[in-house]
């Protein structure tokens, strides 16, 4: 029996999770990183100030009952690509090196992008598709990105993963939490403003801004800030918000499988665990919200596909 160990410390979320590769179940503890009322972010160093401090908590809560681990994984930077960093992975990397360095074991380190992916394989049990030969579509929408992105199967990467569309200017997330924080909700605004777009009765038609097959989002916040300032209700800028957030990531579909035919979409990252966008969208295979919001499930499923545990 293995145990595996996935840590990620993400810009939003202290994340830690324990794999059992025989049974393949998870647990996994997540804190939220604190913002201010009125904010919309942290900056990098109270982001890694916080997780420091938070880290502990989530892999004890993790680990209770004196558990053997047989390896260790790891985000330490946002994308598989070079030149992509951001201090907050410095934390889970740093503490992830520090345990490996006192129980033998050497940590395995991926992206907070492929921890994404892995995560929701996982959660649609379609872990299947890293042991084939052909590729998937995963799109990995979230405060960080707006990426489309053909994966293919690789024996020592695991994947490798190339940017085929992506927003040009604003992500996703960071529209629907500027609009959520400008409708006085909490940062991240996710779950809240979809609650509060969910009493909306409005019906919008919506012609998403592309550029090939890459959007262009912040159009959509100025639209939002207009309507709330002539008088629209909060129920109804939520729900404009998101419908635009739909209608560009629809595009974008649309325009995959036209390119590359009827591959295999999976959907994974803070924003697409909103219901309304899943349940819009057709012939994909979408993550349970605990797997698509930030987490380290990914990550530890990287780790035992590494180290051939599963």
């Amino acid at each position: 029996m293995s145990k595996i160990l996935g840590i990620d410390t993400s810009n939003y979320t202290t994340s830690a999770a324990l794999l059992d590769t025989d049974s393949l179940t998870v647990v996994q503890s997540k804190l939220l990183l604190p913002v201010k009322h009125g904010e919309k972010g942290l900056r990098q160093s109270d982001a890694v100030f916080h997780h420091t401090k938070q880290l502990p908590l989530v892999v004890k809560d993790v680990m209770s009952g004196g558990i053997k681990l047989s390896s260790i994984g790891v985000s330490v930077r946002p994308r598989s690509v070079d030149g992509s960093y951001m201090p907050c992975f410095l934390v889970g990397q740093s503490a992830a090196e520090n345990m490996g360095a006192v129980i033998g074991i050497e940590p395995d380190f991926t992206s907070h992008q492929t921890g994404h992916i892995l995560a929701a394989l996982y959660s649609c049990n379609m872990l299947k598709l890293l042991k084939e030969d052909s590729p998937f579509i995963a799109f990995h929408v979230s405060g960080g990105t707006t990426d489309m992105l053909l994966c293919t199967p690789d024996k020592d990467k695991i994947l490798n993963i190339k940017t085929i569309g992506c927003s040009l200017d604003l992500n996703a997330g960071q529209v629907i939490d500027r609009t959520g924080v400008m409708l006085e909700l909490d940062f991240p605004c996710g779950i809240e403003l979809e609650k509060l777009a969910s009493k909306s009765k409005a019906s919008y038609k919506i012609k998403p801004t592309m550029k090939d097959m890459n959007c262009c989002l912040s159009g959509i916040e100025n639209q939002c800030r207009d309507m709330y300032k002539a008088g629209e209700s909060k129920e109804n800028v939520a729900h404009f918000c998101i419908s635009s957030v739909l209608a560009a990531i629809k595009k974008m579909t649309e325009l995959t499988k036209r390119k590359y035919g009827n591959l295999p979409f999976i959907y994974a990252g803070g924003v697409m665990s909103n219901k309304f966008i899943a349940s819009n969208l057709r012939d994909g295979y979408f993550a349970e919200p605990e797997f698509s919001r930030d987490n380290a499930v990914g990550v530890a499923i990287y780790s035992a596909v590494r180290k051939g545990l599963m």
